[in-house]
């Protein structure tokens, strides 16, 4: 169960975690993983509730840990697996998950390699088949065999706890996008931008082209005589990414996503 290692942890450089110390110690104020003094009750604990969430700007791209390499899931609708859970409590409570949140051991939250942040998942302990739906929004557990780490809340509901680890069944849930024009509204925007030149006329065709070839809408965004080439604007952030990716290797490499 405790050999859970936090992504943003291990990886100190992050920006996110700007002062991680190379030592646990000096990071957590315990070095070894426990539940909280005061169990819960668990007829009190309520199912995450899935909704509709654009991807997260944080912890969302392919990385390496321990010469691993770990591909995010694109699109994870219909994605199952099998295999054992963990949980995590009192040593990571406070602190912040891998995209960018604040972990509460108490909230029906979960991590997972892959999985695309954040993610709804239904948990099915299959030694004593309860059930649980928890929202992922880190990474791990990097234990062999082991699928999903659960925080403290799941796990006591799936009863994990009292054993440690639990062989599971994990199955997505994915929520459709809103049709409504006033939802849609209030959702986060963003854009490529693939470079910038002071010739306006090249930029258009640049961008007509890119817009042709990929697309995707596009535009240009100009002041002070420079003039810049702009895809989007997208709300989905895993689809901006992609896009992304199709820009840089068609010659591109300094291309980046902006926030509108």
């Amino acid at each position: 169960m405790m050999n859970h290692k936090h992504l943003l942890a291990l990886v100190c450089a992050s920006v996110i975690l700007a002062g991680c110390s190379s030592s646990p110690s000096k990071r957590y104020t315990i070095d070894d993983d426990i539940a909280p003094d005061s169990p819960i009750s668990v007829e009190h604990i309520e199912d995450a509730h899935p909704q509709y969430e654009p991807y997260s700007r944080g912890g969302n791209s392919d990385y390496t840990l321990r010469g691993q390499r770990y591909t995010i899931i694109k699109d994870a609708k219909g994605h199952t697996e099998e295999g054992q859970a963990s949980w995590y409590g009192k040593k990571f409570h406070g602190h912040l998950t891998s995209n960018g949140e604040v972990y509460d051991m108490y909230s029906m939250s979960a991590a997972h390699k892959t999985l695309p942040l954040p993610s709804y998942v239904e948990v099915t302990n299959k030694d004593n088949g309860r059930k649980a739906i928890v929202r992922v929004n880190d990474r791990g557990p990097f234990h062999p065999g082991r699928i999903i780490d659960l925080s403290y809340a799941a796990a006591t509901k799936l009863d994990v706890i009292r054993t440690g680890t639990a062989n599971v069944s994990i199955k997505v849930i994915t929520v459709d996008k809103p049709t409504d024009a006033r939802k849609q509204k209030a959702l986060p925007k963003y854009a490529i931008q693939v470079a910038s030149s002071q010739h306006e006329d090249r930029v258009r065709t640049l961008a007509q082209d890119l817009g042709q070839k990929l697309s995707v809408g596009s535009y240009i965004n100009s002041d002070n005589r420079q003039h810049r080439v702009l895809l989007g604007p997208f709300d989905d952030y895993m689809l901006t990414q992609k896009t992304l990716e199709q820009v840089k290797s068609l010659g591109f490499p300094s291309a980046f996503i902006k926030s509108l």
